[in-house]
C-alpha cells in the first residue's frame, strides 16, 4: 500500500482528501502545521506527499524543501493561488506537480499515479491473462501482438488496472470518462465501450476473464495479476 503523506491546514479539506485517497488504496498519514513534518518524516517513510502551499506556521515551499531532503519523494502542491509567481516558485523549490483549488477528485488522483510511475514508485507494466499494458509508454499487447484502442478504451482500461482490488462502479467508470473525454457520456455509451474493450482484449469477449461484471454494482479485474 502506498504511504502518503499529507500536509494541509484545512480540517474539512484533509477530511475529505483523507476519504478519497483511502478510497483510492493509499494509506494516509496527516498533519496540519510546518512545524509537525520534520518529526513526522523521522518516523514514517512515505511514497508521495501532498502540500499546502499556505500554512498556519509558515508555507509549503519550506515544506517541500524538508520533505525532499529527508526521503527525495515526489511532491504535489495544493493551491488556492493559481499565479504564475506561486506555480514558478514551487517548481522551483523541487516540487513534482502543482493542482489549483477546487479540483476534480479524479484528476488529482491522476496526477498522483503520473508522479509515482515517474519516480519508479509505481508499477509501470501490468499482465493479466496474456494481456500486457505498458504505462510508462502506452502500449497494449495481447500474446505479443499489439492491440490498438481508442483514448476512451485506453483509459477505461486503466481504471481497472490503477484499481486491480476493487470493484469499480458504473458510475464511477462514467465519471472518468467524463475526465477524459470533455463531453457527455451515459450509461449506454459506457455499456458500448465496455464491449469494445473486451473484443480487444479478451479471449472470449462472451466469457471474459479480464473485465468481469459484477451484478447490479459494475465491473472488476479478474484473474491473476502481475505488476513490474
Amino acid at each position: 500500500m502506498k504511504q502518503i503523506f499529507l500536509v494541509e491546514d484545512d480540517k474539512e479539506i484533509a477530511k475529505n482528501l483523507t476519504l478519497l485517497l483511502q478510497t483510492e488504496g493509499f494509506s494516509v498519514t496527516h498533519v496540519r502545521t510546518q512545524g509537525e513534518v520534520v518529526s513526522v518524516l523521522d518516523e514514517n517513510k512515505f511514497d508521495l506527499a501532498l502540500v499546502d502551499i499556505s500554512l498556519p506556521d509558515g508555507n509549503g515551499f519550506v515544506a517541500c524543501t524538508e520533505i525532499k531532503e529527508a526521503q527525495d519523494i515526489p511532491v504535489i502542491f495544493l493551491t488556492a493561488s493559481g499565479d504564475e509567481a506561486s506555480v514558478v516558485t514551487g517548481l522551483n523549490m523541487g516540487a513534482d506537480d502543482y493542482i489549483t483549488k477546487p479540483f476534480r477528485p479524479r484528476e488529482l488522483i491522476a496526477r498522483i499515479g503520473t508522479a509515482l510511475r515517474k519516480n519508479g514508485r509505481f508499477p509501470s507494466v501490468f499482465e493479466i491473462c496474456g494481456l500486457c499494458v505498458d504505462i510508462a509508454n502506452g502500449t497494449v499487447k495481447k500474446d505479443g501482438r499489439e492491440v490498438f484502442l481508442s483514448a476512451l478504451e485506453y483509459r477505461l482500461l486503466l481504471v481497472f488496472i490503477n484499481n486491480p482490488n476493487s470493484i469499480i462502479t458504473r458510475e464511477r467508470l462514467l465519471d472518468e470518462l467524463w475526465d477524459a473525454a470533455g463531453e457527455f457520456v451515459n450509461d449506454n455509451t459506457l455499456t458500448v465501450y465496455i464491449k469494445r474493450l473486451r473484443e480487444k482484449i479478451e479471449n472470449d469477449p462472451a466469457l471474459p476473464q479480464i473485465i468481469l461484471t459484477v451484478r447490479g454494482t459494475g465491473y472488476r479485474l479478474g484473474g491473476s495479476h502481475v505488476s513490474k
